[in-house]
C-alpha cells in the first residue's frame, strides 16, 4: 500500500513539473511565444501566454510545430532522467542508512558483502622488527623504540580475508577519534610489510612510511565511517588501519584482493 501511495505521489509531482514548465512555441519567422501550454485545434494553435496571462491563438501555418514538439520532447525526457536519478539517489541513501545500522557496536572493520550483509574482519597481529628483536605491537598502545630503522610486519604470508571485488567497501568503527586509512601491504624477508619506520636520533621523532591507498570515505554515525578505494585495487595484500601519527600504534584489519 505504501509503495502504491509513493508511486502516486511521485507521478503527481512529475505531472505537475511537466505542466508547470514553460514552453517555447516557435514561429516560422524565427521568433517564439512563451506558453504554459498549447494545443492544436484545426488550423489554429491555442496557447496560454505567460507574458499576458491569457489564452491566445495563432494560425497553424505560422507555427514551427516540429521544432516546438522536438524541444518539448527533449525537455520532458530530461525531466524524466532527473527524476529517475533523484529516485535512485534517495534509494541509495536509504540503503546506506539501513546498512550503517547493521554494523556491530564493537570497534573494528567490517567488509560489505551484500546490501545488508557484513563480514567482521579479524585484526592482524603486527610486530615491530629491527636487527635484534621482534616486538608484538600492542593495539593502540605505543611500544618501546630504539634509534634507527625498523619495520612493522605481519608474520603470516597471506590474509585469510580474500575479496574478488577490486573496489571493496568497508565500515570502520573507531574506538576513539583516530586517523584511519587503507594501505598497500608489501613483502619483506618472507613476511608482510605494513610500513617502514625511522626513529630519528636524539629527538626520537618517529617517521612512519605506510603506502596509503587513495580512498573515499563518508561518516555513517558517531565514530563510524565507510571507506572504499578511489580506483580499482590491483591483486595483492591490503589493510584498513587505525593509527596515531608518530606513535606506532597501528591497528590492522588485513585483506587480499584476488587475481581476476
Amino acid at each position: 500500500m505504501r509503495r502504491c501511495i509513493s508511486l502516486l505521489i511521485f507521478g503527481a509531482a512529475f505531472a505537475v513539473s511537466l505542466s508547470a514548465a514553460i514552453t517555447k512555441l516557435y514561429l516560422k519567422d524565427g521568433t517564439y511565444q512563451l506558453a504554459r501550454e498549447y494545443k492544436v485545434e484545426g488550423d489554429r494553435v491555442k496557447f496560454f501566454s505567460t507574458d499576458r496571462e491569457e489564452w491566445e491563438e495563432i494560425p497553424l501555418e505560422l507555427v514551427d510545430l516540429k521544432k516546438t514538439e522536438s524541444e518539448v520532447k527533449a525537455r520532458d525526457e530530461q525531466l524524466r532522467e532527473e527524476n529517475k536519478a533523484n529516485e535512485e539517489e534517495d534509494k541509495a541513501e536509504r540503503l546506506a542508512k539501513r546498512q550503517a545500522r547493521s554494523v556491530p557496536p564493537e570497534p573494528g572493520a567490517y567488509l560489505v558483502t551484500g546490501d545488508l550483509t557484513l563480514k567482521t574482519i579479524q585484526a592482524a597481529e603486527a610486530k615491530l622488527v629491527n636487527n635484534k628483536r621482534r616486538t608484538i605491537l600492542k593495539v593502540l598502545s605505543p611500544v618501546p623504540m630504539i634509534t634507527g630503522k625498523e619495520t612493522l610486519e605481519i608474520d603470516t604470508p597471506h590474509s585469510p580475508t580474500v575479496v574478488k571485488d577490486p573496489l571493496p567497501e568497508f565500515y570502520i568503527r573507531l574506538s576513539e577519534e583516530e586517523r584511519f586509512a587503507m594501505i598497500k601491504i608489501g613483502e619483506h624477508n618472507g613476511h608482510r610489510l605494513v610500513e617502514r619506520v625511522t626513529i630519528v636520533p636524539v629527538s626520537k621523532e618517529v617517521v612512519e612510511e605506510p603506502v596509503i591507498v587513495p580512498t573515499y570515505h563518508s561518516q555513517a554515525g558517531e565514530l563510524l565511517y565507510k571507506i572504499w578505494p578511489q580506483n580499482p585495487l590491483e591483486p595483492g595484500e591490503y589493510a584498513v588501519v587505525e593509527y596515531t601519527d608518530g606513535k606506532i600504534n597501528m591497528q590492522i584489519w588485513d585483506f587480499a584482493v584476488a587475481p581476476k
